[in-house]
């Protein structure tokens, strides 16, 4: 292939695109399984759950965060709508009835609405009527699948089953007084009630009920807004961190520790000329060394750092940052040693090590050389490995990493594309380091070769491959 050729093809190439978003059942084999199929993975909705006292603002920052989003498909779920109906006794003493208690929710119908809508459904969601205490009112309301579900209640992190379902929990946070001054003015207003009424049911139930069950649920929250659906600072954050996790791979979204570097037309370019059959070596390694050394500088954006001032030039201060100085770079031997160059090119005079890690059949590996620097444990390591597949090779070599005293949290594994199951397998077993990637391939195939990958990397890059 000429080289006007390939930066045609790369100016023709087109689209910001993750290769992961179509992924297939995975085979069945002694490889770990995630307990829940790619294909449903990938499909679930950013859920967010949205909790607070009554009347403090929660349906305020649902509206302007589903306002912003308005070029999303985003639902609300109201956990007002799934009260159970009330007995025939409970009828004749309705006022003495608790509905800020957690058992005055049918939480099983919750979940199985939920349920629906993560698995791509569409579901009726009841109408509960205050008038006569039922949820059977008609017509239902009908929700379509989404890719943002918002879930608000007073009390939607109380279950651990429902807290599980967010992505994000964020709880309003507004004083007693002003709260109580809202609930005066919309319960005079919208249903009708005294005020001698609505304080002794504030007294008898509302507030205790806060103090017991709302509350405590406040510590389960990943943001706190103050002042509801006043603080436009807080509700614009959480929109815009909305937005970026919609625009990740919906494993960043399982996984907080992968990272895939943002896609662009140079980036999908480099792709397309690496993973082609008839790319000759030259141009295989030329485009392989480009891709390589942005997923390098990425990682090193995930290292440590400590601020530094510098005398510019023209004698004037700049406040910047000094680099990590404590790294070290390992690599899996052979296709590892393809990222060294890059690693060395960004971090002057780092050290190297060397893991040789022994294929056994389609699923055993064994461990047959290392060579690491005798003060590892005291750095940060760079694990290069340019495919991540089965996870089985990274397992073995992210072990010895913390046998040899390595805190998993200052191992970064680097590499070019990942298979969605050696992704689910690094990331659950050892769920503190970093993975950073530049793709996510769609899987395995049945010879646990990844699909569509790019070959025997390592005999492509050094030369060695049938051709």
């Amino acid at each position: 292939m000429g080289s006007k050729a390939v930066e045609d093809l790369i100016q023709a190439s087109s689209g910001v695109h993750y290769s992961g978003f179509h992924l297939k059942e995975p085979h069945t084999s002694e490889i770990e399984q995630p307990t829940t199929s790619i294909d449903e993975r990938v499909k679930q909705p950013f859920v967010i759950g949205v909790a607070g006292g009554a009347a403090s603002g929660k349906t305020t920052v649902c509206d302007l965060i589903i306002d912003q989003l308005h070029d999303q498909r985003v639902v609300l779920v109201n956990q007002g709508s799934f009260y159970h109906n009330l007995t025939t006794a409970e009828l004749t003493k309705v006022h003495e009835y608790n509905f800020d208690h957690p058992d005055a929710f049918d939480t099983e119908q919750l979940l199985c609405v939920m349920e629906k809508l993560k698995h791509g459904q569409a579901v009726d969601i009841p109408k509960y009527d205050f008038k006569s205490n039922k949820n059977d009112v008609f017509p239902l309301r009908r929700v379509n699948p989404s890719d943002v579900i918002i879930l608000e209640g007073i009390l939607i992190f109380h279950d651990p089953r429902v807290r599980d379902l967010m992505s994000m929990k964020i709880f309003v946070d507004t004083d007693a007084d002003i709260r109580l001054a809202r609930r005066i003015r919309r319960d005079t207003v919208e249903k009708n009630r005294d005020i001698a009424t609505i304080l002794d049911q504030y007294s008898k139930f509302v507030k205790p009920a806060f103090d017991d069950f709302i509350l405590p649920t406040k510590k389960y929250a990943d943001i706190i807004i103050p002042r509801g659906g006043d603080n436009h600072v807080a509700i614009d954050l959480i929109v815009q961190h909305i937005r970026t996790k919609l625009g990740q791979h919906d494993l960043c979204k399982i996984y907080p520790n992968l990272y895939v570097i943002q896609s662009t037309f140079q980036i999908r370019g480099m792709h397309t000329l690496i993973r082609d059959a008839q790319t000759t070596k030259h141009d295989f390694i030329f485009y392989a060394d480009r891709l390589i050394r942005l997923v390098v500088e990425h990682g090193l954006g995930h290292l440590p750092f400590t601020e530094k001032q510098v005398i510019t030039p023209t004698g004037s201060v700049y406040s910047g940052v000094d680099f990590c100085k404590r790294l070290c770079g390992v690599s899996v031997i052979r296709s590892g040693e393809s990222m060294e160059n890059a690693l060395r090119a960004c971090c002057k005079g780092i050290k190297i090590g060397k893991i040789l890690i022994h294929r056994e059949g389609d699923n055993g590996q064994q461990l047959i050389y290392e060579k690491l620097p005798e003060d590892i444990a005291q750095r940060h390591v760079l694990l290069l490995d340019p495919i991540l597949g089965t996870g089985n090779s990274a397992v073995q070599a992210i072990s010895l990493l913390l046998k040899k005293g390595v805190p998993e949290s200052n191992i970064l594994f680097l590499n070019l594309i990942s298979a969605p199951q050696g992704v689910h397998v690094v990331c659950k077993r050892f769920p503190r380091i970093k993975i950073v990637t530049s793709e996510i391939e769609n899987g395995l195939n049945d010879e646990y070769r990844v699909i569509p990958g790019m070959g025997e990397f390592g005999d492509r890059y050094f030369g060695t491959d049938d051709d």
